[in-house]
């Protein structure tokens, strides 16, 4: 098996289409019928859980990376950015000491920020943040352009972040970047704003120039520490993880080997100051479809902390987690499924999280869609069917999160061909959603239409038909008429109508127009046309248009020569 397909839908993306299926495969199979078209590829998506980890052992001047930093730079962000964890060490530079004044009132400058985000005082954090940024503005059109504007520019790039307004974010990164463009490189506090320079162009997308920074700030603590310092860990999987988003992968998964071999220099084989380098080295392989590779720093992931905390600990059972994601990716979805079980009981019996914690919640859903996928559906019905209790003890039973428990167990319940079952919760799932967003909402169309789908099953058409209707409607409001979400709404309706007996012309319009859509996202040679053209094809056969029938043909052929080996 080359790779895990996935059965159920995301359970934390109801309303990100991209992520989500139209139904499942086996929908729609009865003589002139076919399954309704997915809109993405249905494999296996990986997904990696946040590994815990210590911080790093302090320095004599409180100077060295920690392991939050390390999250930071290389795996989730500046979401929540502590400046304090990311300065580097200047305090070898003489310079420094003059600036120290400097730097603790940006440092208080930053925690009382921090503490109005923190309070909910968000206009005060922002006025805040304006009042500094005129200061510094005035200093700069009165020519002033050194370090300690680059660093205040920084500290409010910073605060933005915090208050989550990337718009603002964006031109002052670009003003830090020209200040510091200026400085020579022994400036005290440069390492430091260059390392948030890098990280923060990450995460606003800008993976260019934060390459180029990240690159800037390595060779500066490389000339002043030497190459086998440890400081130069967090500018190191900066760099590597812009160069992977940059899609420079390969360059991106040697320099995270460079990381990992400083570390292993200085701490040992076996320090725990390796599980960030090593998950961010093997999330990045395990993008690039090197999961067999992916498995090795996920087992030392794994054997580090088995060494350290024992078999029975909790943060074992989430390296646990990461390795079984690699073997599925990799075909191994039983050893995965080994893997996930024993995760699950060791969190569990060592009470690592609370029962209901949504990462808990996120491992059951994944373990249950891989028990499908490998035909023990009912196995993975029970963990379903628990995330629904747990949520329903914990929440209540009308709570929004219990749509996407009663919409997985509904799906569960469509595959068994059991649609009686699949309709009362999906009916119930759809009341709670359009009592918490309003029947007017887009989100409610996943569940409707799925709806839409299960009474088809159960030969009531007519049914079937106005509820896909509806969510075409709420569909073309929303995204537009040309969208991904009107094409499934279109594909689940030209099957029901289709069934009804409705007029050929126009249904083959309406598939020329999910042709349309998809030709305008994937390409005209994207595999997911294969489908819809044999839906074109059955159309023009039916209405004797053997001319026109014969191009379409010829697509397909093609298609499938070019796809042959992904093709069943």
């Amino acid at each position: 098996m080359a790779s895990c397909i996935s059965l159920l839908p995301r359970t934390t993306l109801l309303s990100s289409w991209t992520n989500q299926i139209c139904c499942p495969s086996s929908l729609f199979q009865r003589d002139f019928l076919w399954p309704c078209v997915c809109f993405r590829s249905r494999k296996w998506k990986s997904k990696l859980y946040p590994v815990p980890a210590r911080q790093f052992v302090s320095g004599p001047f409180g100077s060295e990376t920690s392991s939050k930093e390390l999250k930071n730079c290389a795996t989730f962000g500046l979401s929540e950015v502590q400046r304090s964890d990311l300065l580097v060490d200047t305090s070898s530079n003489n310079s420094f000491n003059g600036m120290e004044d400097f730097e603790n009132e940006l440092q208080e400058l930053f925690n009382e920020i921090k503490t109005m985000v923190k309070m909910g005082n968000v206009k005060d954090a922002v006025d805040l943040l304006q009042a500094n940024y005129l200061a510094v503005k005035e200093q700069m059109n009165a020519g002033l352009k050194g370090i300690e504007q680059a660093a205040l520019l920084d500290v409010i790039a910073l605060g933005y972040m915090a208050v989550g307004d990337l718009k603002l974010v964006r031109p002052l990164l670009d003003m830090i970047d020209r200040i510091v463009d200026g400085l020579k490189d022994d400036e005290p506090l440069l390492d430091s704003v260059l390392v948030h320079l890098g990280s923060m162009y990450s995460v606003v997308g800008k993976f260019e120039n934060a390459i180029l920074v990240h690159q800037r700030v390595v060779g500066i603590l490389e000339g002043r520490y030497g190459k086998g310092s440890t400081l130069l860990v967090t500018p190191l999987l900066g760099l590597a993880k812009s160069l992977g988003s940059a899609g420079k992968a390969n360059k991106g998964i040697d320099v995270y080997k460079r990381a990992i071999t400083v570390l292993e220099s200085n701490r040992g084989a076996n320090s725990e100051d390796l599980v960030i380098p090593l998950f961010a080295l093997g999330k990045l392989l395990l993008k690039e479809k090197r999961a067999t590779d992916a498995e090795i720093p996920f087992t030392r992931i794994l054997n580090i902390y088995t060494k350290k905390y024992g078999e029975k600990d909790g943060r074992v059972g989430m390296a646990m987690c990461s390795l079984a994601n690699a073997k599925c990716a990799r075909g191994a979805a039983e050893d995965a499924i080994d893997l996930y079980r024993n995760a699950l009981q060791i969190i569990k019996d060592s009470n690592y999280m609370a029962i209901d914690d949504s990462i808990l919640e996120s491992m059951r859903t994944d373990l249950a869609e891989l028990l499908h996928l490998v035909g023990r559906g009912n196995e993975g019905r029970e963990l379903l069917e628990e995330c629904l209790l747990i949520t329903e003890k914990y929440k209540g039973k009308n709570h929004p999160s219990m749509a996407k428990h009663l919409l997985n167990l509904a799906t569960s319940y469509s595959q068994s061909k059991n649609f009686v079952e699949a309709e009362r919760l999906l009916r119930t799932c759809l009341d709670i959603m359009e009592k918490s967003v309003g029947p007017e909402d887009q989100s409610i169309t996943f569940p409707m239409l799925h709806l839409a789908v299960t009474l088809s099953q159960l030969n009531r058409d007519e049914e079937a038909e106005s509820l896909a209707l509806k969510v075409l409607q709420l569909r073309e409001n929303t995204f537009g008429k040309d969208s991904l979400p009107v094409g499934e709404a279109l594909d689940c309706l030209v099957s029901i109508r289709a069934r009804l007996g409705r007029d050929d012309r126009e249904l083959l319009e309406l598939v020329k127009r999910v042709m349309m859509i998809q030709e305008k996202e994937f390409g005209s040679e994207a595999e997911e046309l294969i489908v819809t053209l044999q839906k074109i094809v059955y159309f023009l056969d039916k209405l004797r248009m053997k001319d026109e029938k014969f191009k379409f043909r010829r697509r397909i052929a093609l298609l499938r020569e070019k796809y042959r080996e992904s093709i069943p």
